[in-house]
């Protein structure tokens, strides 16, 4: 079942007004998770009436739903520009681990919000969230190491839809130790203070780590 989003009177107010509702939603989403959150007083920080709110939003899970679409076609246009180009897939990899690095700080809203998902209890929300999120993912990588696999760039015997998914799992790690209190103290128990500092380090041992899981075809 697809999940509910925006009303057309969302669409006509400005830009501005948009941007505010969508970051204030994301901020308190981000907080308190979708089911410990208050539409009602989401409005209230957002500086609109409880009534502008449902006529923008038919219920909560169609803010939420919304705040994650945003949240998914700020990924798309990500992955898409990466992607479009005609770099080999080392390039295309570290261009990716580079990416995360610098939206796991400027995005951290996004990288908290998606530590809220993996709480929530509502199976109905989470299962099309994480199709509508993993989908972006899960079809690139694959079709990427594909592509490698017949040019004979990479190993022949690895599954691309599951070193796909391990290959994200990694990333995911990654954006977690940018953007969470628990994931960054375990980054610098294993790496060390100022670990941080070195986001250079950080991308090239992880690009090392994942050509010797690929072992690439000199």
């Amino acid at each position: 079942m697809k999940l509910p989003l925006f009303n057309e009177s969302f669409t006509k107010i400005s830009e501005e007004k948009r941007n505010k509702i969508l970051q204030t939603a994301t901020d308190y989403f981000a907080e308190h998770g979708f089911e410990s959150s208050n539409i009602n007083i989401i409005a209230k920080k957002a500086g609109i009436s409880i009534g502008a709110m449902y006529s923008y939003f038919s219920s909560k899970e169609a803010l939420f739903s919304t705040v994650i679409h945003y949240a998914v076609e700020t990924l798309k246009s990500v992955m898409d520009e990466i992607m479009k180009g005609e770099d080999e897939l080392l390039i295309k990899l570290e261009k990716i681990i580079r990416a995360v690095q610098f939206n796991s700080r400027t995005n951290i809203l996004y990288t908290k919000l998606y530590g809220q998902l993996t709480a929530e209890n509502r199976s109905d929300l989470t299962s099309q969230i994480v199709t509508d999120i993993e989908s972006v993912t899960a079809g690139l990588y694959t079709a990427l190491l594909e592509q490698a696999q017949k040019e004979n760039v990479i190993r022949d015997d690895i599954d691309p839809r599951l070193f796909a998914f391990f290959l994200d799992n990694l990333l995911i790690t990654l954006q977690f130790s940018y953007a969470c209190t628990y994931y960054r103290e375990r980054l610098k128990i294993y790496a060390g203070e100022d670990i941080f500092s070195d986001d250079e380090l950080v991308a090239t041992q992880l690009m090392k780590f994942i050509k010797s899981a690929l072992l690439l075809n000199e």
